[in-house]
């Protein structure tokens, strides 16, 4: 390495002597270098020296010729589902269900099955099934006649080779168990909307706590609940709700829990987990579920321009809302008394009447028994009323009492001895299924 630096020294010195000399030399290995090179690449083959040969295979074909016979063969077929709504035509119900067929539409207007069960009625669930060129091939219809009704009504019509015929069935209901739970941020039906839990349910639960939980004025936001309820199933679809079969409340960091149980030859009640019975004497509302407007206070009266002692309770709700007994009865008034328009007035046992006033319809006459829950009138603004409203009273020995605190008090009857062993096999899995519920996730399931 310590002999470079005196080479270049010594080249340095040459080319400066003799310049022309040593640039010829250059030049000299540069040609000779470029020769080789070129002589190097002109040693490879030459392609146009290859030898060419032909090879002939015979190919034997896929047996494709059956996969596209049986697939000319298959016959196409579309469903689609849709809910008949009340301004149905049968073109405009077609045309949901995405059936371009002229024959189908005469049929389903001239058949009065068909007629009878599609026209004109709303929430129906429709399936219809077609071929390739969008023609009926057959339409199925499902709805249940009452909300009590355990069967269902089915209406099948059918495309045959000598036209279409229809044919009204009915077939029981299939009762499936769902669990849902919720938590309030603004009230207990928007809740349930977010938990996708139906307004009959909702409903029930609102009903089955209601003597313990006063569902207008007591709600916490973060208040939870959970719940396992029937889903009533036809041909595999959901059709509407069924009962509540467990629950548990907590509202404001107290707990209420419910359950379903029927002794054997009773009727079927409600009951929490320790026996005792939830079904009071009284109902603590004589709406289903409603608004109250004006509670048990003084207030300023709307008609009146002054503060009066408000003797009953004010519920707001659209006319023709069906009124309930809120307990067992006989109808001592049934007509128009003075401001309260409308009314029917209830006696009950030990003294206790209710006031039921406002009223745009009365369905009960003077005499005639009734039991709780049943349907004494409509909402109505008849007498002094501003709007549509329900004004109800609690009167024990013709004085005013807070309906609310009269039916949380109300007398329960609890599980008789002899029931105790079924009562305590259900509790243990109504337990397990409203822990699960409580910990279902809706996000997760979706």
């Amino acid at each position: 390495m310590h002999d470079l630096p005196r080479m270049v020294l010594s080249f340095w010195k040459l080319l400066q002597r003799h310049p022309k000399r040593v640039t010829a030399i250059v030049a000299t290995l540069a040609a000779v270098s470029g020769g080789g090179a070129f002589a190097v690449a002109s040693l490879g083959p030459d392609p146009s020296t290859f030898p060419v040969r032909e090879v002939l295979e015979a190919v034997e074909p896929l047996p494709l010729q059956p996969q596209v016979q049986a697939l000319d063969q298959l016959q196409l077929q579309l469903r689609r589902s849709t809910t008949t709504r009340a301004t149905d035509t049968t073109d405009s119900l077609l045309q949901r269900l995405g059936i371009a067929d002229p024959d189908a539409a005469a049929f389903l207007r001239r058949d009065p099955l068909a007629r009878q069960a599609l026209l004109g009625r709303s929430g129906r669930i429709v399936r219809a099934e077609a071929n390739a060129r969008h023609e009926l091939t057959e339409l199925t219809a499902r709805w249940v006649l009452t909300d009590e009704d355990r069967d269902f009504q089915r209406l099948v019509v059918r495309r045959t080779d000598r036209g279409f015929t229809s044919e009204w069935q009915r077939a029981p209901l299939v009762a499936s168990h769902r669990l849902a739970s919720g938590t309030i941020d603004s009230s207990l039906f928007a809740a349930a909307d977010a938990a996708r839990i139906p307004d009959a349910v909702t409903i029930q639960l609102a009903e089955i706590f209601a003597s313990n939980i006063d569902f207008h004025r007591a709600l916490r936001k973060g208040d939870r609940f959970s719940v396992v309820y029937e889903s009533l199933e036809a041909d595999g679809e959901p059709l509407r709700a069924g009962r509540v079969l467990s629950a548990e409340f907590v509202n404001d960091g107290k707990t209420f829990q419910a359950l379903w149980f029927q002794e054997a030859g009773k009727k079927g009640q409600y009951y929490d987990f320790s026996g005792k019975s939830l079904q009071h004497a009284f109902l603590a509302s004589p709406l289903a579920f409603s608004r109250v407007t004006s509670g048990f206070s003084l207030r300023f009266h709307p008609i009146l321009k002054q503060w009066r002692a408000h003797t009953g309770v004010d519920y707001g709700a659209p006319t023709g809302t069906p009124v309930r007994a809120v307990g067992d009865a006989q109808v001592e008034f049934a007509g128009v008394q003075n401001g309260y328009g409308n009314v029917v007035i209830l006696r009950h046992r030990n003294g206790a009447q209710t006031v039921y006033a406002h009223l745009s319809r009365i369905f009960v006459r003077v005499g005639q028994s009734i039991s709780q829950g049943e349907t004494v009138g409509a909402v109505g603004a008849t007498g002094w009323a501003t709007g549509p409203h329900l004004h109800f009273e609690f009167r024990v020995n013709g004085r005013p009492e807070d309906p609310l605190k009269i039916a949380r008090t109300a007398e329960a009857v609890p599980v008789s001895p002899a029931a105790r062993p079924a009562f305590e096999q259900v509790a243990r899995t109504m337990r397990i299924n409203l822990r699960a519920a409580d910990g279902y996730d809706l996000a997760a399931a979706q």
